[in-house]
């Protein structure tokens, strides 16, 4: 390794794999094998509360191809820059954008060192994927990273994808500032794609009880885990005009057909949607 890289350098070079973390148990509720004892019991725990969790890492798997699919052909983005990307497991940001432009370029940026290490060594193509250390509550070190500024062109559309990251990010975190921190520094054609744990309205009372124990329950492992409200979830996409359908379920987003699921907590406990900057 590089005498610069966060490795070496020593600024990420503890890290306790005996405690569960967010890209591993994500892994492992996919089916992957880059995860460790820790996360796997995690997993356990929530199913016994949870049992359609792993569904729901499925649907938000299945969403993000979707959304990479349409910045692509339809939109014309042929660069991004993917917020908290976890492992690269099958079907990861780059892997979809290169399907339908392998000239793409894809920087992928996570807080983990595991996750750095293991995707260093599965991203095959330097030349159009990338990954760095990096955490979205602090944008300008992303923004300023050099690797960053060598893949993407900010004189050109970028595609910012915040799948599944932003409600691991604790109110006092301010997540709202991070992601205006990020859409202010692309241009306009520029993209915004979120996924969120999104709360039941007050019109599913008893749904919105269980979220809530259920967020008190499995927040402190993993530090924060947010269901927040429709509101809160929209405001991330600040003045951006939101593309139809607008922040739907996971499942409803640009299907073919309209998905039905037996499963009320993933119909009404998991949003996302993506907007297009003037």
């Amino acid at each position: 390794m590089d005498a610069d890289d966060p490795l070496v350098s020593g600024r990420y070079a503890n890290f306790d794999v005996s405690k569960p973390n967010v890209a591993r148990v994500y892994d492992a509720m996919l089916g992957g094998k880059d995860n460790f004892a820790a996360d796997r019991e995690f997993v356990a725990d929530v199913l016994r509360s949870a049992p359609m969790a792993p569904l729901g890492a499925v649907t938000n798997r299945h969403f993000l191809r979707r959304v990479v699919q349409y910045l692509v052909i339809e939109a014309g983005v042929t660069q991004f820059i993917d917020l908290g990307s976890g492992l690269p497991t099958q079907g990861n940001a780059s892997e979809v954008a290169h399907q339908f432009n392998p000239h793409a370029r894809v920087v992928h940026v996570d807080n983990d060192p595991v996750v750095y290490t293991h995707s260093k060594a599965l991203l095959a193509d330097a030349a159009t994927t990338e990954i760095i250390l990096g955490d979205v509550r602090r944008p300008a070190e992303i923004l300023t990273d050099p690797v960053v500024r060598s893949m993407i062109d900010f004189a050109q559309p970028v595609g910012l994808l915040f799948f599944a990251v932003l409600h691991h990010v604790e109110d006092g975190d301010h997540p709202e500032r991070a992601v205006a921190e990020f859409r202010a520094a692309v241009p306009g054609g520029s993209y915004l794609a979120i996924s969120s744990l999104r709360l039941p309205g007050p019109d599913l009372p008893e749904l919105r009880a269980v979220t809530l124990e259920g967020e008190k329950a499995h927040s402190g492992p993993l530090g924060s885990m947010r269901w927040r409200e429709d509101e809160e979830i929209r405001s991330w996409f600040g003045d951006w005009e939101l593309i139809a359908p607008g922040l739907v379920p996971l499942g409803s987003w640009r299907t073919p057909v309209p998905v039905n699921t037996p499963y009320p907590e993933l119909q009404h406990s998991f949003s996302g949607g993506v907007a297009r900057k003037r």
